[in-house]
C-alpha cells in the first residue's frame, strides 16, 4: 500500500478510488457530493459529514471535537456554502 504523506495525498487517493469504483451504488448527483466533501478542509468535512450524515447534535459534537457549539455551527456553515459552490461550478 502507498504511503500517504499529507491531508492533500489522502483526499487524491480518496478522490481516484471514489472515482474508479465499479461497486459505487451511487448516482452522478451522490459522486459529486462526495467530491465536493473531499474538497473540504478536514474539520469542516468531519463537522459536515457529523452533521449532514450522522445527523449529530452540535452538543454531541462538541464532546467528540473539543470544539464549542458555535465554532461547529460556523464550521458546518461555511461546508455548506463550499459544497453549494462545488457544485454550481461543477456543472
Amino acid at each position: 500500500m502507498q504511503n500517504i504523506t499529507s491531508s492533500l495525498d489522502l483526499e487524491e487517493t480518496l478522490l481516484s478510488k471514489l472515482e474508479s469504483d465499479t461497486y459505487f451504488s451511487g448516482d452522478e448527483t451522490q459522486k459529486k457530493l462526495q467530491k465536493a466533501i473531499l474538497t473540504l478542509p478536514e474539520k469542516q468535512r468531519l463537522v459536515f459529514q457529523m452533521k449532514y450524515f450522522d445527523d449529530m447534535k452540535y452538543e454531541d459534537m462538541e464532546a467528540i471535537l473539543g470544539t464549542s457549539t458555535g465554532a461547529l455551527k460556523a464550521s458546518y456553515h461555511h461546508a455548506v456554502k463550499k459544497i453549494e459552490q462545488f457544485l454550481l461550478n461543477e456543472d
